[in-house]
């Protein structure tokens, strides 16, 4: 992706270097790959999937006011809202036209459906923080439109860029769907880790405003009031009120005490194994050994 305007291909160049593990793109090809092959087609989609994804990171740091993405700063820090709003419409604008040069409509509607699902994913997050205190439905209906939709868009298009069967295609949107749910399970479980042995720091949800499973379900266990202590607790340390250390060592340890770990390792090891058998519809191969790894990788990382 490049442009004659000097500004914005710095920009560009600057969120290019800071690429991710690129893990969408991937499943696009290998979703093709374990169907009937991977295509032109599939390459342009892997792209274009990737472009939005990318694109959708440059607007949540906005809207989330995150400093940092990947550990560098992130596109409105270094520059400025104005600029990483308009580089995120940018991004997305040669999306539609990437899906627009394949010429597959299911594509086309996959994508969009995936734009909206993002959009109101995003919404009902904000919409929680407003109160902060979201219960065990409400948690997996977000995540499901912020994370797991994304991952579900991109096996669905890949196996539909190389034409693949209905039940190989239903079969890979819900290998996706569950490896997403887990990859976020995993992410909001490190959020509760060793920032030691992690290498980044914890805690961040909750700083942010935002309860996730492990402490969802530790103060539906716990006695009303410790519950109602660590709600107030955890709303100080997001409203900057009490000594950020002292108040997250508290949460933590409540959050071990009550298991809400453990139960939350629980809930993803049951979508990883609903994600093997979506993938029981295709033959063993390199391609399917290779997406019950990418299962492994996302439940048992360490980053």
């Amino acid at each position: 992706m490049s442009s004659d305007n000097p500004m914005l291909q710095q920009v560009l160049d600057y969120i290019r270097a800071r690429a991710g593990k690129q893990l969408r793109p991937l499943l696009v090809l290998l979703s093709a790959n374990i169907s009937r092959g991977i295509t032109d087609k599939t390459i342009q989609t892997a792209v274009a999937l990737e472009l939005l994804h990318n694109a959708t990171l440059v607007h949540d740091d906005v809207v989330d006011s995150s400093p940092t993405r990947r550990g560098e700063k992130a596109v409105h820090t270094k520059w400025s809202n104005k600029v990483a709003v308009l580089v995120g419409d940018y991004m997305l604008a040669r999306v539609i036209n990437t899906i627009a040069e394949i010429r597959n409509t299911p594509i086309l509607n996959i994508v969009s459906q995936l734009g909206s699902a993002l959009s109101s994913g995003e919404l009902l997050q904000l919409h929680a923080n407003d109160s902060m205190w979201i219960d065990e439905a409400q948690y997996f209906r977000i995540i499901d439109q912020k994370t797991a939709q994304l991952f579900a868009c991109c096996a669905e298009a890949g196996a539909e860029s190389c034409l693949a069967t209905m039940r190989q295609t239903t079969a890979l949107r819900e290998y996706g769907r569950r490896l997403g749910i887990c990859f976020q399970l995993k992410d909001d479980i490190f959020d509760y880790s060793d920032a030691d042995d992690l290498g980044k720091p914890t805690m961040n949800d909750i700083r942010d405003g935002k309860a996730t499973l492990p402490l969802i379900v530790s103060l539906q266990r716990a006695h009303r009031e410790e519950a109602e202590h660590i709600r107030q607790l955890a709303e100080a340390l997001t409203n900057g009120l009490v000594n950020p250390q002292d108040a997250e060592q508290e949460i933590k340890s409540f959050v071990l005490r009550y298991d809400g770990i453990r139960y939350a390792m629980a809930r993803m090891n049951e979508h990883k194994r609903s994600a093997q058998e979506a993938l029981s519809v295709f033959r063993d191969s390199r391609t399917k050994t290779a997406l019950l790894q990418l299962l492994e990788y996302a439940v048992n990382r360490s980053y």
